[in-house]
């Protein structure tokens, strides 16, 4: 009798290569199976000679090679394609099996794919994958939620080609229900956009204002790399500072200076807008990959606006401390909005987020990965219901001993024409949420002005609205009061 696989894998681009490698080194089979079948011979006589791994040149080929329940992970373009592939694979799938979307996926299509194929007796998960292709090789992080039934199926599987922290403990566990791992894995991404964001930043206050080649560059991060800011990002910032074209000069200094973007910075933004989350880092993070974009406006801009005259700080080290404390305190800010964001997230969608373990999910293989999210861990092993990161003690702490520093650093960025979005919304923010009283009774007035909205009284119970008839000529009536 011929040997079934263990698990099927649908996506032969770098993810799914390097995925079906890693599962096939802990020991489970593999059958694989791609669109274009050329590249199904390529990888089987190339990468996966002599391994565990069988090719399958058709949809009905890939389910026959696998044990039962089946279990298939597509590892395909986000949006239509896994619908599509979903379609190819129900003609061939029984009750039980399970389908498993490796890929970013928008959270409410996992949500929609989640109700639908259980409706048809199948098991789906949408799980995020990160950690780039050698995470994927190597041990990624991975966030899946979907079908609870499914997970006792896949866990084994999925905690054996996870990343590990240095107890063994697996960068792996069950997320929640539909489309919780996908909307973890889309906070992730956002979380990472606001990291990579204030990096480069810290890089441009460097570059243009203390005026310090990339090799001085790299000496600054490589001295953070085994602080406070140890992490994957600031490593490879410092490993891309140190290499050199063919010509022997930066190759960084070469790059053109406009990002790309694949959305999932832009969901997170649209998912705090519609939770009413203040989501100000990774959405100013996102628009400023928009405005990096539009290069030939900002070419002509350069040469008709004009900004300040700068002036050097004096002491450079005592500066570069400053924006060391800077960036941390602003990482703090980006990480207690995106985990605010999956709270309101949970609440909404009746997810059980356990937020100690999804800090533990990204310590490591992710590309977020970093020292500070143990501690991020510990502040909600303190207090599973903490709000706010920025409440936690040893945060709270943080913050209080760096804002003076965080603060001379964006005035002095601001006072001499210096771009720091990322930096002074996180430093707006944290203002914002310490203030106890905020201008919005003034815009309560006006909305109640031009539009009879209705407003609170702070002498009056909560939920008790008035109008005023401001001019006299308005009368009585007022607009229900409610908000979107």
């Amino acid at each position: 009798m011929e040997q079934k696989a263990d698990i099927g894998l649908v996506g032969l681009a770098v993810m799914g290569e390097n995925l079906v490698l890693n599962i096939e080194s802990r020991g489970f089979s593999v059958a694989v199976y791609n669109r274009t079948v050329d590249k199904v011979d390529h990888f089987i006589q190339g990468r996966a000679k002599g391994k565990n791994i069988v090719g399958t040149k058709s949809i009905w080929e890939l389910v026959a090679a696998l044990k039962t329940p089946r279990k298939i992970m597509l590892m395909v373009k986000a949006g239509k394609p896994v619908d599509d592939f979903i379609e190819l694979l129900l003609p061939h799938l029984e009750r039980g099996d399970i389908i498993i979307d490796g890929g970013n996926s928008h959270f409410p299509d996992t949500t929609r794919r989640t109700n639908s194929l259980e409706e048809k007796g199948l098991l789906y998960i949408g799980t995020g994958v990160s950690g780039g292709e050698e995470g994927a090789l190597r041990g990624p992080s991975i966030m899946p939620g979907g079908s609870p039934a499914a997970w006792p199926h896949v866990k084994p599987i999925l905690q054996a080609i996870a990343a590990k922290v240095a107890d063994g403990t697996p960068c792996c566990d069950w997320v929640g229900e539909n489309g919780a791992g996908h909307f973890v894995k889309m906070v992730h991404n956002g979380i990472e956009y606001g990291d990579m964001q204030l990096i480069c930043e810290a890089y441009q206050i460097m570059r243009e204002l203390l005026g310090m080649t990339a090799g001085e560059m790299h000496d600054v991060f490589e001295k953070w790399s085994r602080a406070d800011l140890d992490s994957y990002l600031i490593e490879i910032t410092r490993d891309i500072l140190a290499y050199k074209d063919t010509d022997g000069l930066p190759l960084v200094d070469k790059i053109l200076d406009t990002a790309g973007q694949k959305g999932t910075g832009k969901w997170t933004s649209v998912a705090s807008l519609d939770l009413g989350i203040p989501l100000t880092l990774i959405s100013e993070a996102v628009f400023a990959r928009c405005l990096s974009a539009i290069k030939e406006e900002r070419m002509e801009a350069s040469g008709i606006l004009h900004g300040p005259a700068r002036f050097v700080p004096g002491d450079r080290q005592s500066f570069l401390n400053d924006l060391e404390k800077a960036l941390y305190a602003s990482k703090v800010v980006s990480y207690a909005q995106g985990f605010t964001l999956m709270r309101a997230a949970a609440g909404e969608f009746k997810w059980s987020l356990n937020y100690g373990n999804i800090a533990l999910l990204w310590r490591g293989g992710c590309i977020i990965r970093s020292a500070f999210l143990s501690k991020i861990k510990e502040a909600f092993e303190r207090d599973p219901h903490l709000s706010n990161l920025l409440l936690d003690p040893f945060f709270r702490e943080k913050i209080e001993t760096s804002q003076e520093a965080w603060r001379r650093v964006v005035s002095t960025a601001v006072l001499n024409g210096i771009w720091v979005p990322a930096f002074s919304t996180a430093l707006n923010y944290f203002d914002g949420y310490r203030n106890a009283r905020l201008p919005a009774n003034l815009l309560q007035a006006q909305r109640d002005y031009f539009g009879a909205h209705q407003y609170e009284r702070i002498d009056k119970p909560r939920g008790e609205f008035f109008h005023t008839n401001w001019t006299g000529r308005g009368g009585d009536t007022a607009s229900t009061a409610y908000v979107v």
